[in-house]
């Protein structure tokens, strides 16, 4: 949802909140890394927006099988990034290269990923590439214009969830309330989101941390891949819990990069899968307004 500095939203809900119940929101909040453009002075980028990929020898470009091959969104540089304070373990070295299908630019928008169906989780794939590895700037296949390449610095912030987050939920919703929807409680108050929403740095693209939906969370996509229903809530929201976000991309105009309308690319990973550095287990979703 937000992404400020965890002071500010500390004083936000003590303004805004009873104090046992700030107390509590305040303990829920987690790090994150946010990527902005390099200025003069910042020293090397921890990530880079578009542009070309470096792939080790040996390795394809990524393809959607009977669909096409897949756009290179931006890479993060693991030793450059200062994922010291982030909750989430990341590799200390090498590159993670992410790619999505971008139907806009093959087909105009004939062929729509839609996450939820198992099968499309291959238009999406993050790569580690090791700082071992002999990689080469790769040209894309036919078909694909690569985005306008920027920089980005990384600088540590702290989010806050929407209240209809599962962990959020399990904290402050009633019984029997719906998932990923509003209830009942001082969390939930108008006045209190909008300035969280206020408080927000945009385009905000991401690593770690909660993400920031455009429509419900996004752990509950994720849980739709594993379990293919949302039949059982109660099922559905322990699957949640157990993903969190490794990456999102939003849309940015500097690098001609625009999903759906004005959306956000999100790729999620369950900690132990991600502490095996087993990103082919990476599940992907996307959200627009």
């Amino acid at each position: 949802m937000t992404q400020a500095d965890a002071e500010q939203l500390s004083a936000l809900a003590r303004q805004h909140l009873p104090p046992a119940v700030a107390g509590r929101w305040t303990g829920l909040l987690r790090p994150c890394v946010h990527l902005t453009p390099v200025f003069d002075g910042e020293g090397p980028p921890a990530a880079r927006l578009g542009g070309l990929p470096r792939l080790p020898e040996g390795v394809e470009w990524p393809t959607w099988e009977g669909h096409g091959p897949l756009a290179f969104v931006g890479s993060v540089d693991c030793a450059v990034l200062p994922s010291a304070g982030l909750d989430i373990s990341l590799p200390d070295d090498g590159t993670l290269a992410f790619f999505y299908f971008d139907a806009g630019q093959l087909d105009d928008g004939g062929i729509l990923l839609a996450p939820e169906q198992p099968e499309h989780q291959a238009g999406a794939r993050v790569l580690h590439i090791p700082a071992e590895a002999s990689a080469t700037e790769r040209t894309p296949p036919r078909g694909l214009t690569p985005y306008s390449p920027v920089p980005l610095a990384a600088r540590a912030r702290t989010t806050a969830a929407e209240p209809w987050h599962p962990r959020l939920h399990k904290v402050f919703a009633p019984e029997g309330s719906a998932i990923a929807q509003p209830y009942e409680h001082p969390v939930c108050g108008d006045a209190f989101n909008d300035a969280l929403w206020e408080m927000d740095e945009m385009p905000a693209h991401r690593i770690g941390g909660y993400a920031t939906p455009d429509q419900s969370p996004v752990e509950f996509d994720a849980a739709h891949v594993v379990r293919g229903s949302w039949a059982d809530e109660e099922k559905l929201t322990e699957e949640a819990c157990r993903w969190i976000l490794l990456a999102q991309f939003d849309s940015d105009e500097c690098t001609d990069m625009m999903w759906g309308d004005c959306g956000t690319l999100f790729w999620l990973m369950r900690p132990d899968d991600l502490a095996e550095r087993r990103f082919d287990r990476a599940l992907f979703t996307w959200q627009s307004n």
